[in-house]
């Protein structure tokens, strides 16, 4: 017996309609990342966004991280689910998308709890004190680089707190052998490959990862 039910374009669509609640305003922004082209897959899907912000409230986050904004899609989902008083601090490269994900963020009525700071993510995050401080840390920016972000987030994320990585599937790339990776994914796939096997041989978490979207690899810092 399969321990997996594999997913088509209707199971998925059923899953969207009856599991994530998107509100006009997220679905205006998911038309908007779609118009962009190829570029629509920076954005996360309906289906881990509602994840994201129940993952934020189960766990009663105050404080979080994301790295890599995009049009704020997610940062909405995030900074959602936070308590009250909650803060959510955004690194994004693009000074372009940094704008929109700000417009997008105020529709949303979030302005007051999101702050987007411009520049190389690793860089931000470690300006910040390498204290035990975000509740939630989500990572969806260069692939390559995720092995920095995850210690810099990790040595800056309380125990009990949840670091979410994306894409660590690689669009069905991560298990393929190498020459069928296409040429313009393979630093992404090893960057994700290199993660993937840090994380699951890392004593200072428990760790889960979960088939939503291209999926996501959760760890929780013990």
């Amino acid at each position: 017996m399969s321990k997996f039910t594999p997913l088509d374009e209707g199971l998925h669509r059923y899953m969207v309609e009856h599991g994530a609640r998107q509100d006009p305003l997220l679905e205006r922004i998911e038309r908007d990342a779609l118009a962009m082209g190829s570029l629509a897959s920076m954005q996360i899907a309906a289906d881990q966004g509602a994840f994201m912000t129940l993952l934020a409230r189960a766990i009663g986050a105050r404080e979080a991280l994301e790295i890599g904004t995009f049009l704020g899609y997610s940062a909405i989902c995030i900074a959602r689910g936070l308590s009250d008083g909650g803060r959510l601090l955004c690194c994004e490269l693009s000074e372009e998308y940094a704008e929109r994900a700000r417009g997008n963020i105020a529709d949303a009525g979030l302005s007051d709890r999101v702050e987007i700071r411009v520049g190389p993510a690793l860089e931000t995050v470690r300006s910040l004190p390498a204290e035990e401080r975000f509740d939630l840390v989500f990572i969806d920016a260069d692939k390559k680089t995720y092995p920095d972000y995850y210690e810099e987030a990790l040595a800056r994320t309380r125990p009990g707190g949840l670091i979410l990585l994306d894409n660590v599937l690689a669009a069905g790339y991560i298990n393929a052998p190498d020459d069928e990776v296409p040429e313009e994914r393979r630093e992404s796939v090893a960057g994700l490959r290199a993660t993937n096997e840090l994380v699951a041989g890392d004593e200072r978490v428990d760790t889960a990862m979960v088939g939503i979207a291209d999926g996501i690899l959760i760890a929780r810092k013990r």
